[in-house]
């Protein structure tokens, strides 16, 4: 599938970057899918938001779960312009 926006810069923190090390899972995969519009386990009225920001241009937030159960949260920028791969605990 075809990406739907662009993700800019991508980082991640340091509790991400452990958690998908221990998990020996690949930060990638979430990357694609969240580009794509999957946005994971996202309430209803989170994933009409997004639908939505990608329209307006807002921001937008994918949730998933890891290999080994772990909750990360991908949140690109309003501008495009950076991508961070983050555990829901660092926002």
């Amino acid at each position: 599938m075809a990406p739907k926006f662009k993700l800019g810069h991508v980082v991640a923190t340091p509790g991400a970057l452990i958690a998908f090390t221990e998990a020996k899972d690949a930060i990638r995969t979430y990357l694609s899918r969240h580009a794509t519009g999957d946005w994971g386990e996202v309430s209803i009225e989170d994933a009409s938001e997004n639908e939505l920001s990608l329209i307006a241009g807002f921001r937008l937030l994918s949730a998933y779960r890891i290999k080994d159960g772990t909750r990360i949260w991908i949140i690109t920028e309003a501008d495009r312009s950076a991508t961070t791969v983050l555990l829901p605990e660092e926002y």
